[in-house]
Order: C-alpha cells, then structure tokens, then sequence
C-alpha cells in the first residue's frame, strides 16, 4: 500500500505557494493615482507637537525610572540588606550574578530615563544635578558581580535611585518602582 504522506506535502505546498501568490499580486495592483494619494498623504503628515513630545517624555521617563528603581531595590538593595552577598552565605553566587545583572539594566534604564527627560524642560532641569551620580553607577554592576561591592556603594546606588523618584515627583512626574521580567532583563 503506498504511502498519501508525500502527495499531501505537495498538494499543501502548492495551495500555500498559491496563496501567497494571490495575495501578493493583489497587493501590487496601485495606480498610480493611488500611489500619488498615498504620498501626498505621508507628506502632509505634521510632526508631533512640542506638547506631545513633553508628555511622551514624561511618560517614558516614568517608565525608564520605575524599571530601573524596581530592578535595583529587588535584585540589590533587598539582598544586600538580607545579607546575601557576604561570603558563606547560601546562594551568594546566583545572587551576586542577579544583582550584576540588575546593575547593568538600572544603569542602562537610567540613562535612558535622563535621555526622556530632555525633553520636558521642568524634568531636564531636576535631573541636571544627578546626571553626575547616574554616571558613577557604571562600574558598581562590574563590583557587584565580582562581590566587592560595599555598603557604600550600594548606599550611593539607592540615594540615586531615590534621587531620581524624588527630582521626578518634583516634576509632576511620580516614579513608582517596577520589577522587570527577565524577558526585559535581557533585552535591557
């Protein structure tokens, strides 16, 4: 008894190869008048206001900032608190790793969160002193992953963090902290 497998394989390859045919040679059928439409469209789209871009900025600052406060309070200051990362503690490897990671991504989210306050005059001008700050958490993610991290540093990390929340309320824009998943952990 021969087998139907292949035939079936052919007849479902020509349907899908027939479909994608049609509907790309539908697609295709413009005008020109229907393209000249379609331009004089495009063109005439305005840019977002400057109003929009404030607020857009504030929005995205919100949410840079609450990713990066949530990160940095669950995966370093709560551990570093519970005493995780001192040596002989249980899980002091996978916690270190965590908070070398969470590190990067706070450090990443708040330089973007300082790029969106650009754009809102009220926001550029609270941040202006902490930029400084924000810079000297580069290297803190490489020393908490290595686990010479000190209580210093992670005192200074949480006084940005808390810098940062406290120059947005004062803008009229109120950080509240979010945990990243780990999807958006790696994404960064």
């Amino acid at each position: 008894m021969p087998s139907t497998l292949p035939i079936r394989r052919i007849v479902v390859a020509v349907v899908l190869s027939s479909t994608v045919l049609v509907s790309t040679t539908a697609c295709g059928g413009e005008t020109k008048n229907n393209q000249a439409s379609l331009t004089a469209a495009e063109s005439s789209a305005s840019p977002t206001s400057s109003a929009e871009r404030q607020r857009l900025a504030k929005t995205r600052f919100v949410a840079n900032a609450g990713l990066a406060a949530g990160a940095a309070y669950q995966w370093i200051v709560k551990p570093f608190k519970a005493g995780k990362f001192k040596k002989g503690t249980k899980g002091r490897t996978v916690a270190l790793v965590k908070a070398g990671v969470a590190g990067a991504f706070t450090y990443n989210r708040l330089k973007a969160a300082v790029r969106n306050a650009e754009g809102d005059p009220l926001l550029s001008k609270a941040l202006a002193p902490l930029s400084s700050g924000i810079d000297s958490l580069k290297n803190l993610p490489g020393k908490l992953r290595k686990g010479d991290a000190t209580d210093a540093d992670v005192g200074s990390f949480e006084n940005v963090i808390n810098g940062v929340k406290g120059a947005g309320k004062s803008a009229g824009a109120p950080v509240t902290d979010q945990v990243p998943t780990a999807s958006q952990l790696n994404g960064g």
